[in-house]
């Protein structure tokens, strides 16, 4: 494993961001592609060793196109320069979460877990519905000193609590929620020893697990919307 092809080809993209650069330059992709699955297949293998849940993935099912999807967005840049992958027991899904890893240059890199998504009313009220009923779990788990040390807990959230909701509830700010994700910025530097970054990767995956176990408790029997 080598992560130097894919952040000279990620820094190069990033300069060079147009359709004519990124097709004369599709074999250093490939180099770098190959890379970054066998990054991630040793992740696995690690992450396996707590959650054996991820064990029977193919790295390449789980990796995210760098073409963008610029109809609705003011940056028509045609590549977002980075690679990123979802971990889960059902892949790359959004549901169940996982854990997900996204390498861009320019210290923009981060480790993450939870729900991402809020395009999906269903799961976002099975959340609300289960950090109603189970308030306590939630509190013990944020508030774990491992998990204060690494982790805020993000999200989409509404600016008042949701109609149906008590608005005095113990969890009120969350139930506001509309996506619960956790981020864990990584440097540019931190990729350079293979080996530390895989080490402190799956340190910080097994500190976000009980986190991501909550939200797929919750999140039982959510079928995803059919395309």
């Amino acid at each position: 494993m080598n992560t130097k092809p894919m952040i000279d080809y990620l820094s190069a993209l990033s300069r060079n961001n147009n359709r004519e650069w990124y097709h004369a330059n599709k074999k250093d992709l490939q180099i770098a592609n190959a890379e970054f699955e066998g990054l991630l297949q040793a992740l696995m293998l690690e992450i396996g060793k707590f959650d054996s849940s991820i064990l029977h993935n193919n790295p390449k099912d789980l990796t995210f196109k760098l073409v963008r999807d610029t109809r609705f967005s003011s940056d028509k840049s045609p590549y977002n320069p980075a690679f990123s992958a979802h971990i889960s027991s059902q892949g790359k899904l959004p549901v169940p979460v996982g854990y997900y890893l996204m390498i861009k240059p320019g210290n923009q890199s981060f480790l993450g877990g939870g729900l991402f998504a809020d395009m999906f009313k269903d799961a976002t009220t099975m959340i609300r519905d289960y950090i109603v009923r189970n308030g306590s779990e939630w509190e013990k788990i944020i508030h774990e000193p491992e998990f204060v040390n690494h982790f805020t807990v993000k999200g989409t959230a509404l600016k008042n609590v949701p109609a149906g909701y008590e608005k005095e509830h113990p969890q009120a700010e969350y139930l506001k929620f509309k996506s619960w994700y956790l981020e864990y910025p990584m440097m540019d530097e931190e990729f350079n020893d293979v080996e530390a970054f895989l080490t402190k990767a799956v340190e910080i995956f097994r500190i976000m697990k009980p986190f991501n176990d909550y939200l797929n408790k919750a999140l039982a029997g959510f079928q995803m919307p059919a395309r």
